[in-house]
């Protein structure tokens, strides 16, 4: 571990924190669109608290899902321009 210089690990824990703020916001922004869905319609109660954890699980996997897609295309983004060196 001697060998290994600061700047890498503090690279790792800007990443992380970045990793975290954007899956974060995704899940929020998943939650907000989430809300205009009429759930009213398959669901017996809508305040229920079993239909409020459906809602939030919903929110975590798509917000999950679209911060992970944000991921993968801005690291195929800078792999692609090693393409054309």
């Amino acid at each position: 571990m001697d060998n290994v210089p600061d700047s890498f690990y503090q690279s790792v824990g800007v990443s992380g924190l970045i990793q975290i703020t954007v899956t974060l916001v995704c899940m929020t922004a998943a939650w907000w669109a989430l809300q205009s869905v009429r759930f009213d319609l398959w669901l017996k109660s809508v305040r229920s608290p079993q239909a409020i954890m459906l809602q939030i699980i919903l929110a975590i996997v798509l917000g999950y899902q679209l911060a992970r897609f944000l991921y993968d295309y801005a690291n195929w983004s800078s792999m692609l321009r090693l393409f054309f060196e």
